[in-house]
């Protein structure tokens, strides 16, 4: 039996046969016969063709993975627009005598190399976005298409590497989980699978002889295990069908209340990035919606969403819950969230930067413009405001005045409004340290640990050479939450959870012991999170 090791993306068991996955070698002509016009044209027309190939897979990542995921596609129609790749396709095309493919795949190649070239984790991740789109255009170009999985039968693929639109265009009655040897934790790749539940490990140094051979991923320690003895494999079957049944029994916690054994209640809510999304959160059974990220809105939008438009999501997604509670967190746009139309300069630590409540207090009507929309859908439900990123008394009392601004416009032009409870982020050691002083002025924290951890460490989350550093259960992480809970109740506040650790199982017994009231998690970690609360008795010690 041969071992590998990686980086797991999804604490999951696949067994089965080993697929390598080689992509074609396609030689693409530099020389042409036709006009620079010409070839431009053949670009043109071979980025309308993938345009709608994005839209297309677009649709079927909402299906299969969510709003939040889906908006991956979205983000590579706006890098199939960028004027930016465009002028450099141009450039190419206009030195005269050079294909569209070449054009194509030498541009790409150059954007490819300066993100990966950045010192931000998150833009070197880009460059296989860029390098997605430019083959995706050049096989337009060329008239190839994408054949899928090469093999009929189930399998555990094993590939280089893969890009986001090959990882959703594979059919998943097919696809037992996948190993490459390059991507990172945060990839776009790395994010579909684990949405679209997908077991799979990255960097691991695989060999061509591993096709056709039977192997056990093991999500679970990291490792996969090449032609395992009959009685390895047969453990870990028993392993992989204890997955199945528990997947199953969880199923029958639907409706059931989230209450431990001693009687202590703790709502349960699902993080949500799109309307789509709230289907998810139902057929998960949540209690409400924690965490509504608004900026989707601003992202998938070509010019500013305007007040209706907003309006309008935020109604359906309040009516969808039917009066239960949706918190609605304002625009957290800025660092790796950008939108060409907001003229964002550029940051040497745009983590640190401009982002979040400093732009919607420096743009008043931007911020204005959503808060009306949010108070409208308020008459419609049960609707909550979150401001995130706050550090400061005052940056509280700015963002609660212009939210009383706008209440009292809209009373005047007759429109019904809400009463909202407002809240705030708890995602920065300054906020943290200022806990009591902020619990005076909301209703409610949330405590936002991703950003909190890598704050408080000092460590880019997303730079997978930090990894190994990168510790969210660290002591000085887990203080400053047990301090934010204390404080938010010393002053009549909830305080909840609305970060990846909320949904971390081994902390749940700690954060119930520390007093947090809610925990808001993806909808498909609403009913594992159900299970674990129902089974804990905090009287024992």
């Amino acid at each position: 039996m041969q071992t590998a090791s990686g980086k797991s993306i999804l604490e999951r068991i696949a067994i089965g046969p080993l697929c390598v996955y080689k992509k074609a070698e396609v030689h693409i002509s530099r020389t042409s016969a036709l006009t620079s016009a010409q070839e431009w044209d053949r670009f043109e027309a071979a980025r309308q063709t993938v345009r709608g190939q994005l839209e297309r897979l677009y649709e079927k990542a909402l299906d299969e993975a969510g709003g939040e995921t889906a908006a991956i596609f979205e983000i590579h129609q706006m890098m199939l627009d960028d004027e930016d790749y465009l002028e450099a396709v141009r450039d190419i095309v206009k030195t005269g005598g050079t294909t569209a493919e070449y054009a194509v795949m030498e541009a790409g190649e150059n954007f490819a190399a300066a993100f990966a070239a950045m010192d931000d984790a998150y833009m070197q991740a880009r460059a296989v976005d860029v390098k997605d789109i430019s083959g995706q255009v050049a096989d337009a170009l060329c008239g190839r298409r994408d054949s899928g999985l090469p093999e009929e039968q189930p399998v555990i693929l094993v590939a280089d590497d893969l890009t986001p639109s090959e990882t959703v265009r594979m059919d998943k009655s097919k696809l037992l989980g996948f190993i490459t040897r390059r991507g990172s934790f945060n990839s776009h790749t790395a994010i579909l699978a684990r949405t679209m539940n997908i077991p799979a490990l990255v960097g691991v140094d695989f060999d061509d002889s591993w096709n056709g051979r039977t192997a056990v991923l093991d999500g679970c320690s990291g490792c996969v295990y090449v032609n395992p003895g009959p009685e390895f494999l047969s453990a870990m079957e028993e392993r992989r069908d204890d997955e199945c049944r528990r997947d199953a029994l969880l199923q029958t916690l639907k409706g059931k209340p989230d209450v431990t054994l001693d009687g202590r209640e703790v709502q349960v809510y699902a993080n949500i990035g799109s309307a789509a999304d709230v289907e998810s959160v139902l057929r998960n059974d949540a209690q409400g919606i924690g965490l509504f990220r608004s900026e989707f809105l601003y992202l998938d939008a070509q010019d500013y969403p305007s007040e209706d438009r907003q309006f309008a999501v935020y109604k359906h997604v309040a009516e969808a819950m039917a009066g239960k509670k949706v918190i609605i967190r304002t625009l957290d746009i800025g660092a790796d969230k950008q939108a060409d139309y907001f003229g964002l300069d550029e940051e040497e630590n745009p983590a640190l930067g401009y982002r979040a409540i400093r732009i919607c207090l420096t743009r008043r009507e931007v911020f204005k413009t959503q808060l009306r929309a949010i108070l409208r859908a308020g008459a419609f439900g049960t609707v909550s405001i979150m401001f995130p990123m706050i550090i400061s008394l005052q940056e509280v009392r700015d963002a609660r005045e212009i939210l009383e601004e706008c209440r009292t416009e809209l009373r005047e032009q007759g429109k019904a409004t809400g009463v909202p409870e407002v809240g705030i982020m708890i995602e920065t050691p300054a906020a943290v340290a200022i806990a009591d002083e902020l619990a005076g002025e909301v209703d409610f924290f949330s405590l936002g640990t991703n950003d909190l951890t890598q704050y408080t460490l000092a460590i880019d989350r997303q730079n997978a050479k930090l990894d190994a550093f990168y510790d969210p259960h660290h002591p000085a992480v887990l203080r400053m939450i047990r301090h934010t809970i204390e404080a938010g109740h010393r002053h009549g506040c909830w305080v909840g959870i609305c970060g990846e650790l909320g949904a971390d199982l081994t902390l749940t017994e700690t954060f119930l012991r520390m007093g947090v009231d809610e925990l808001s998690v993806s909808p498909a970690a609403v009913l594992p999170l159900r299970k674990t609360i129902r089974g804990l008795d905090l009287k024992k010690d």
